[in-house]
């Protein structure tokens, strides 16, 4: 299937119209962007390996019963994908204390919280993506009722708990990540964007050793290695 129509350009896709109007292509990028695109730069191979990766964890979530917007892997860099109306919400969901939640209210870093948080982000650039509360969603007329406000922390729960578990399978510790929905063509809610290591925290189980675009945040180089060692884990895990 051709791309057709560039109908999205964010931080680190494009996003491309195709012959049928129920399918888009997702065209994942190297560029990398931190604190709301004011640290800039790119790594080579980085958007194949988040593609090879998103792939994968779609799949296994479709398989445990999630609905998704994926369809399948084109290219190393091209994922077909059901057309959908983004949820202009970012939903954080949280297991370890680290980054914004550890700066703004002094949880020291690597705290395990006592239940899994979920938490709203405005998906606003231009806003610098302030949080919400339930309320606000309404207000904003992001959401048609506050019921489905619960199933996106349902969902975002049930996500957590498959990708924990599968993560720890792979000697990897989920410490927290973020999560995009939006309607199908039914009017349903289902999981959407991309699920990778730039969205995702990820520590090693063992050293503490991060595998995620903290490399990047923080400069401490090694980003590619880390993402082919993610892949590497559950490539493994599938044998």
């Amino acid at each position: 299937m051709d791309k057709k129509e560039l109908i999205y350009e964010g931080k680190a896709k494009r996003i491309w119209s195709t012959g049928d109007c129920d399918l888009y292509i997702s065209e994942f990028k190297d560029d990398l962007t931190a604190f709301n695109g004011l640290k800039k730069s790119s790594e080579e191979g980085k958007g194949a390996l988040n593609n090879k990766i998103s792939a994968h964890l779609f799949d296994y979530l479709e398989n445990k019963g999630v609905s998704t917007h994926f369809v399948k892997m084109l290219d190393e860099n091209h994922m077909l994908h059901k057309k959908a109306e983004v949820i202009k919400i970012e939903v954080i969901v949280r297991n370890i204390a680290t980054g914004s939640l550890s700066k703004n209210l002094g949880i020291k870093e690597g705290t395990i919280l006592p239940f899994t948080l979920v938490e709203f982000d405005y998906k606003n650039d231009e806003l610098g993506d302030p949080k919400l509360n339930d309320q606000h969603c309404m207000i904003l007329g992001l959401v048609k009722e506050e019921a489905e406000l619960d199933y996106i922390r349902y969902m975002a729960r049930k996500i957590n708990t498959l990708l924990k578990a599968f993560y720890a399978k792979r000697n990897l510790t989920l410490v927290d990540f973020k999560l995009e929905f939006g309607r199908d063509r039914n009017d349903m809610i289902i999981l959407i964007d991309e699920l990778s290591p730039d969205n995702f925290r990820l520590w090693d189980s063992e050293s503490g050793e991060k595998m995620d675009k903290d490399r990047f945040r923080q400069g401490l180089g090694g980003l590619r290695v880390a993402y082919e060692e993610v892949l590497k884990r559950i490539m493994q895990g599938e044998k």
